[in-house]
């Protein structure tokens, strides 16, 4: 079997001489890129403002790296501050998805991930029994609430909310909601490797297609083990084959998929989850959950979820091996 990884932030898209040629409109959002494909009459020049506008709203709202945001003055213990809809919809978004995920969705690890060195503060040096018994303290999706005059209540004041695992796929909905409201019908969104593709690649009449990756691909030189298409649906992925910290003290091995149960950021045996699902929000944070789920328990979940598909790259007795729900396979093209 051929070893494989993900593709997370590049898509290979497929182009044929043709009497209708695809436009293209680039950008940055988010602290990466992002790119909307589409055929048929827009105005880019408005486009271009509107996702700069959706772009300022999410950074308003929940971008943690943003320090006057709404996600960030609560964090910061401002209890008077009233959310916006993008702040109460990606709240209720994760509210349903921490609980089908039987907690593994959890936006209230920042402070785990903060103390790991996957945020935006500095690190804890050393991470030992004791502190990390103390971080797990302000752990828990339950500790936080959306009251009727639209505060958030947190029963542990130093409860740090962190939506980065959401927010992104929910931006890539953002675009597409606007794209449909312009009466296009044809397209496809990249931001960072989150997409939502709606109708047919009219230039090549055919859906939309993307690659995942081989698991020795190079970042500058990527080669592609699998291409699938996508058709009116979200995709997303997560994994930890590049996103890891050493400690330079300890060697201590930190990945950035945090379990919300046990507060560790030790790898489980997954180590890559591509994800498709209505929007790419669900996607997005299903992605994550998976990651913190290990194999088994993702595959159990996968039968409760409705509209999810999912593939999995994981380690099993030293080997990489992979999996992919029964829909997911008919997907891919031999």
């Amino acid at each position: 079997m051929k070893k494989l990884l993900l593709l997370v932030g590049i898509s290979l898209i497929m182009s044929c001489q043709n009497s209708i040629e695809n436009k293209r409109i680039d950008g940055s959002a988010f602290g990466t890129y992002y790119s909307i494909i589409y055929s048929g009459s827009l105005d880019q020049d408005k486009t271009i403002t509107a996702m700069d506008s959706i772009i300022t709203a999410f950074n308003n709202s929940v971008s943690t790296y943003h320090p006057h945001s709404i996600i960030s003055r609560i964090n910061q213990g401002d209890s008077s501050v009233v959310v916006d809809t993008i702040f109460k919809h990606t709240f209720l978004m994760s509210k349903v998805i921490h609980k089908k995920t039987n907690g593994y969705f959890d936006p209230t690890i920042g402070v785990l991930r903060n103390a790991y060195g996957f945020g935006d503060t500095q690190p804890i040096q050393h991470i030992d029994e004791s502190s990390l018994d103390s971080l797990m303290q302000m752990v828990g999706f339950d500790k936080v609430s959306l009251q009727e005059d639209g505060t958030i209540h947190k029963t542990h004041p130093n409860t740090y909310i962190d939506f980065n695992a959401i927010a992104k796929g929910y931006g890539v909905d953002e675009f597409a909601r606007y794209l449909d409201s312009q009466g296009v019908s044809n397209y496809l969104i990249e931001i960072g490797g989150e997409m939502v593709a709606r109708g047919i690649n009219r230039e090549k009449n055919n859906p939309w297609m993307v690659g995942i990756e081989n698991i020795n691909s190079e970042l500058e030189d990527r080669t592609y083990h699998q291409i699938i298409p996508l058709q009116n649906v979200g995709l997303a992925a997560s994994g930890n084959y590049r996103k890891f910290r050493i400690d330079e003290e300890t060697g201590d091995k930190y990945v950035h998929t945090i379990n919300p149960l046990t507060g560790s950021a030790e790898q489980s045996d997954l180590t890559s989850a591509t994800v498709l699902a209505r929007t790419c929000a669900e996607a997005d944070a299903y992605a994550t959950a998976f990651m913190a789920l290990g194999i088994e328990k993702s595959k159990e979940l996968l039968k409760e979820l409705e509209g999810v598909e999912a593939y999995f790259t994981y380690i099993s007795e030293d080997d990489h091996k992979d999996y992919a729900t029964p829909a997911m396979k008919l997907l891919f093209q031999e």
